[in-house]
This record gives structure tokens, C-alpha cells and sequence, in this order.
């Protein structure tokens, strides 16, 4: 598969995980008031939407990017990564009423187990390296004007 391919289906499938990310806020919405912090269900829900809005254009953006083959897997699969993880911190929170020590604007005084709070913190804070670097390498992948074959 050609780079310019690879690009293309990979730009592709960030349009389908930020439609789902929609498709996931929107049910996510409804069960807000069914989180044990319903605080941290409204975040999620908005962190997902954002999130999900994001992912489109950055999926029309992808097939311009100038990337090669290994770089354009990295950046994709470490800005999918990043996307799902902080978004999956939010949701364990709000499950658990946990996440005072990673996110307490959101969690409030809600403090989970010791187990708790760190799966959310590693969660939480994985996702922060690796969304700068896929932007990293977004950014070095706009530098020029990518050559069409």
C-alpha cells in the first residue's frame, strides 16, 4: 500500500471514530444523571463531543499530511489513543465517583480507592504524551505541501 493510500485510510478511519465518538455522546447524555458524580458524566459527555467533533476535520486534514508510512501510523494511532483514553478516564471517574486527584474540578470531593484514583491517573496522564506527539507530528507533516503522484 502506498503512503498517499495509507494516509487516505487512515484519514477515513478518523472520520469513523469521531462519528462514533458522537454516536457515543449522545448515549452517554442520557445516562449523565446516572453517574455516581453525574458532575464527571457531564464532562465525559462534553470531552467526547469535542473530541468527536475534532476527529472530523483532522480526518479531511489527514491526506494532505506528509508523512511516511511508520510516521503517519504513529501519529494516527497515538492521537486515536489519546482521544479514547482521556475520554475513558473521564467515564471511570464518573462510574467509580473517583478522580479528585487527576481531575478535581470536575470529580469535586469525589475520592475513590487507592486502585481507583491511580487507573484513572494513568489513564488520565498517558493520554497527554501521546495526543502531543501525534499533533507533533501533524504539524511536521504540514511543513510542505505533500507531492501527488
Amino acid at each position: 500500500m502506498t503512503t498517499s493510500a495509507a494516509l487516505s485510510r487512515q484519514g477515513h478511519r478518523l472520520l469513523q471514530v469521531g462519528v462514533a465518538l458522537l454516536v457515543f455522546t449522545s448515549f452517554e447524555g442520557v445516562a449523565i444523571p446516572y453517574f455516581t458524580v453525574p458532575r464527571l458524566g457531564l464532562s465525559a459527555h462534553s470531552l467526547s463531543a469535542f473530541l468527536g467533533a475534532l476527529l472530523l476535520p483532522v480526518g479531511l486534514l489527514w491526506p494532505r499530511l506528509n508523512l511516511g508510512a511508520t510516521t503517519s501510523r504513529i501519529a494516527f494511532w497515538f492521537l486515536v489513543y489519546s482521544a479514547l483514553a482521556i475520554v475513558a478516564a473521564y467515564v471511570m471517574a464518573g462510574i467509580w465517583g473517583a478522580g479528585n486527584s487527576t481531575m478535581p474540578l470536575a470529580a469535586g470531593a469525589a475520592r475513590g480507592s487507592v486502585f481507583q484514583e491511580a487507573a484513572i491517573k494513568v489513564v488520565a496522564y498517558s493520554s497527554a504524551p501521546t495526543g502531543i506527539i501525534a499533533f507533533a507530528l501533524m504539524l511536521w507533516g504540514l511543513r510542505i505541501e505533500a507531492v501527488k503522484p
